[in-house]
């Protein structure tokens, strides 16, 4: 498969780390139509704009976000369950991206290797075994670890403090704004993903 190589910063780092969504694994279509059917069902809508301009953001904060701005009532839980459930269920339909999977071989057994996303861990692991990549990462910090999302640093802190290296020398690939943001107030470099979807305007 021919892709773009990626351009990293300048410097020797001791870690890497992996969002998954966009990144690792080129899910976000598949994301689009699970979040756009379970809303529907549950009596209302959720806009592909909104949906990409809050990439990286976990699942029931979204639903949050959703009942916010647009007046909803939709029970946060109760969504997320649904939403992760029909997801799940097509997620052998999920594509490598090759540019980024260079570099998990690239770095593994060289540096250690952490994915940091906000999907909830079975999500996570499932995507990773049908990738054939569970075993390139010592560690894997998901929705469920942390109380604070992208764009707070916690998700990535909490990676550097697993993987015990410290921050400065953590490199973050990333392809939503929110885990750029992420990464930079985590005080780590960062290079970003190419989108290979066309996300509406």
């Amino acid at each position: 498969m021919s892709f773009e190589p990626l351009v990293l910063p300048a410097g020797e780092f001791s870690a890497y780390l992996f969002d998954l969504d966009g990144t690792v694994a080129e899910r976000m279509p598949a994301h689009v139509v699970a979040w756009k059917a379970v809303v529907q069902a549950h009596g209302a809508d959720f806009p592909e704009a909104d949906f990409y301009g809050w990439g990286g953001v976990p699942p029931l904060k979204v639903v949050d976000l959703l009942n916010e701005k647009y007046g909803y009532t939709l029970d946060p839980v109760a969504v997320m369950k649904d939403k992760e459930a029909r997801f799940v269920a097509g997620v052998h339909d999920v594509q490598p991206i090759a540019s980024v999977v260079a570099h998990v071989a690239a770095g593994f057994g060289r540096i250690p290797l952490a994915i940091v996303s906000g999907s909830p861990r079975h999500s996570v692991e499932r995507t990773l075994k049908t990738l054939q990549l569970t075993d390139k990462f010592q560690v894997l910090v998901c929705a469920e670890d942390y109380s604070k999302g992208k764009p707070d640093p916690e998700p990535f802190l909490l990676a550097a403090k697993l993987l015990n290296v410290e921050p400065a020398k953590c490199l973050v690939f990333e392809d939503a704004d929110a885990g750029i943001a992420a990464a930079k107030a985590a005080g780590m470099q960062w290079v970003r993903v190419p989108q290979t979807f066309v996300a509406p305007v």
